[in-house]
């Protein structure tokens, strides 16, 4: 059975930085497109940053929100099974429950966008971010 386990999260100040990591079990990871969104309660959940599996076309490519972009770095350890996202210069806007998502990569098919978040079959239960001004 697919488990996907985030920890990292927690309270920071503006401009400080947190590593969030996603472990993951009972699929075969690097056949995988891997993703992060976030969500605040009573808000849409929103795509921050995804990633693609080795070994296709796209190879470990990666796609970030306007938001985010510059500031948070996604990567993923396929010998640890195991996906991150780095976080830095942290705004209040920020704060969030933080999810990582996995979807199987199918050949000659795109990994899901981050505006597809209902494409990505398998979630964790998230981990909070929380950034003070």
């Amino acid at each position: 059975q697919e488990k996907l386990v985030e920890s990292g999260g927690g309270s920071v100040e503006a401009g400080g930085s947190l590593t969030l990591s996603c472990s993951t079990s009972g699929f075969p990871f690097g056949g995988y497109c891997m993703a992060w969104f976030r969500q605040v309660p009573g808000k849409k959940r929103e795509g921050v940053a995804r990633i693609y599996p080795y070994g296709f076309s796209d190879e470990a490519k990666t796609f970030y929100a306007d938001s985010v972009e510059g500031r948070f770095t996604i990567s993923r350890d396929d010998a640890e099974s195991t996906l991150y996202l780095q976080l830095n210069s942290l705004k209040p806007e920020d704060t969030a429950m933080y999810f990582c998502a996995a979807e199987v990569k199918r050949l000659d098919v795109a990994c899901p966008g981050l505006e597809r978040s209902n494409d990505y079959s398998d979630w964790g239960q998230g981990t909070q971010v929380t950034v003070s001004s």
